[in-house]
């Protein structure tokens, strides 16, 4: 009896061990087979990681290489929780007054916490990486942080310490806190060029549980030159222990990053500086809502400036308005009587019109399909040069008649006029040009005068160099190259021709009109130069709000350029609205005089022979050129 039990048990026990080893085999298959890439991925999460390196994104230049926008290397301080222990109050204590934090959040923030997921699930949070503070800290800052952390004391004898807890103190000390290089974006010059350089954010994303930072453009050339501008990040493949630092003798993969490429504009830093500090005098003289100026090179299209007030400091983005948006080519307006130069130009260059021809200006009145067209003085017989000198909006309205619908639009749309210029800047409008079968019966007659199309500045003043360049229409240059970090030239960017709009012929009988208009008597005698012939045109219309012209509120500007026989520079002047005079020669004019005087002199351009003064040049009591 005795024995039978005992084998029994002795058959059950190989029982229960048959089955105990046969659960373990089929555990160990489940693991081995079903569950064998979900371990696999766990296995290289805890002990394989890849760090992201981020490329240094490249600068912005303007012509001659002077820093419009740079990149600066700073440190994220973070720790690794799991290292502190219960020592948070000592680090915090530490700590605070370099990270100009409280004692209290530092603590938080080093003590890992426990928090229940949305799926319910209950994790620890802050178990190896926190980010201490969101502001970066400069690299002086952070070697303080390294060398309080070195020398930090916890008011025990470690001499006396086990093995084990000398080495905790030793990691606490050596890798609880540590720092992330990251980049900065700054701007030297603070609002100098500001829409034409941009400003850029912090693009933040997750990497192996760690945030990954990257600076992003927002807008000017920081948005479309972005990708060039950002290099090609890298990443290091590698296996760490515990303490999650690295091994490097395990090291699989080691991508360098790929540095950005400078942008080198056309933009000349000491020229936009002569027009904006021109622009910001004049803006209490006459109080406009907004005030642009453009300086470009007429035979080549290379801007050497662009300006808009208000503007912005891009090293404060948060502060930025739309009303500091970049209204040379983000806003539209009817350009009045600058648009003059489309319809006698396009009539010059059709033959159906001379310079010598009259035109008969019904003293200031002219009724046409319905309305009553008026000049701002009452003029009688006008030759087509007067037209331009005086700027008759009877006179231009009987040529653009003469020379026709279709015509008149083709001459429009050949300057460029509807159509985005291709600046390689965001948010550029093309402006409003019509179809002829959408014109009114009285359009034929308004568009001479620029009534009923619209137009960006940069459009405006693209088609006016069009004229100085004998007829060729330029596309308008901001970005001459691209470099390499040492200097290397990647891409060089060269002008390019649209197309020609008016002849040779015609472009010289244009200036020789166009010369008239900053004299005693056009309508800009307050634009003439003293070394310089200058020829342009002035434009002042009134403004459109909610479909009706508005009463008082004008739009004023002066585009010329000079010399104007050999034309180096052209500048262009508009304000909105402003509020002493209205009259684009009045209140523009001067304003042009200003920045052509000062660009003359620090770009050296040659005086016209037969104008040389005894004007003392521009400059500055310690015997530089003043800009």
């Amino acid at each position: 009896m005795t024995n039978k039990l005992q084998i029994g048990r002795a058959r059950l026990l190989l029982v229960l061990i048959g089955l105990a080893y046969a659960g373990l085999a089929g555990w160990l298959v489940y693991l081995q087979v079903v569950c064998h890439d979900e371990l696999s991925k766990m296995a290289l999460d805890n002990t394989q990681h890849k760090f992201w390196q981020a490329a240094r994104r490249g600068d912005i230049l303007d012509v001659n290489g002077n820093i419009l926008a740079t990149s600066v290397a700073v440190k994220r301080i973070c720790a690794n929780p799991s290292l502190i222990g219960n020592q948070q109050a000592v680090v915090a204590h530490a700590l605070a007054p370099l990270l100009q934090m409280s004692e209290a959040d530092l603590v938080q923030k080093l003590t890992p916490r426990i928090v229940r997921t949305a799926k319910g699930e209950i994790v620890t949070n802050n178990l190896n990486y926190v980010r201490l503070t969101k502001n970066y800290v400069p690299e002086e800052t952070w070697q303080r942080i390294n060398s309080t952390m070195t020398n930090l004391a916890f008011g025990v004898d470690e001499k006396m310490l086990s093995r084990t807890n000398r080495a905790f103190f030793r990691n606490l000390r050596q890798w609880a806190v540590f720092a992330e290089s990251d980049q900065i974006r700054n701007y030297p010059n603070d609002s100098l060029a500001s829409q034409v350089i941009g400003f850029s954010a912090i693009e933040e994303n997750r990497a192996d549980g760690r945030a990954a930072s990257q600076i992003v453009g927002r807008d000017g050339i920081e948005f479309s030159m972005n990708k060039p501008l950002s290099g090609v990040a890298g990443w290091r493949m590698t296996e760490t222990d515990r303490q999650q630092h690295e091994l490097v003798a395990l090291r699989d993969e080691d991508v360098h990053p790929r540095d950005g490429l400078n942008v080198v504009l056309t933009i000349d830093e000491a020229v936009q500086h002569i027009v904006e500090t021109a622009l910001a005098d004049a803006l209490p003289k006459h109080s406009p809502k907004s005030i642009t100026g453009i300086v470009l090179r007429p035979r080549t299209g290379e801007i050497l400036a662009m300006v808009s007030l208000p503007n912005y400091n891009p090293n404060n983005p948060n502060s930025i308005s739309p009303e500091a948006r970049n209204r040379v080519i983000n806003d539209i307006v009817e350009p009045g009587s600058t648009f003059k130069i489309v319809v006698v130009s396009g009539a010059l260059n059709s033959g159906i019109t001379k310079l010598t021809d009259e035109y008969f200006c019904e003293n200031g009145h002219f009724a046409f399909a319905g309305r009553v067209l008026h000049d701002h003085e009452a003029y009688g017989n006008l030759t087509t040069k007067s037209i331009i000198t005086k700027s008759s909006n009877i006179g231009a309205a009987k040529i653009g008649i003469k020379l026709g619908e279709q015509s008149l639009y083709d001459y429009a749309w050949n300057y460029g006029f509807g159509q985005r210029t291709g600046i390689p800047l965001p948010g550029e409008q093309g402006g409003i040009l019509n179809p002829v079968k959408r014109w009114s019966k009285v359009s034929i007659a308004q568009i001479p005068m620029g009534h009923g199309v619209a137009v960006t500045r940069l459009q405006m003043a693209m088609a006016m160099a069009a004229i100085a360049n004998d007829g060729w229409l330029m596309r308008p240059m901001i970005v001459s190259q691209l470099q390499e970090r040492a200097g290397g030239v990647v891409e060089r960017y060269t002008p390019q021709r649209v197309r020609q709009v008016i002849s040779e012929q015609t472009s010289r009988q244009m200036i020789e009109a166009l010369k008239t208009v900053a004299t005693k008597d056009g309508t800009a005698a307050e634009a003439a130069m003293k070394n310089y012939v200058v020829a342009g045109k002035t434009g002042t219309a009134q403004k459109v709000e909610n479909g009706t012209y508005a009463s008082g509120k004008f739009i004023s500007s002066f585009i010329g350029f000079f010399p104007a026989d050999k034309p180096e520079l052209l500048i262009s002047v508009v304000m909105d609205e402003p509020k002493e005079g209205y009259y684009g020669g009045k209140v523009c004019g001067p304003v042009f005089r200003e920045i052509a005087e000062r660009c003359a002199s620090y770009l050296n351009i040659p005086p016209d022979p037969n104008l040389i003064t005894n004007a003392a040049p521009l400059v500055a009591t310690n015997g530089q050129r003043k800009f």
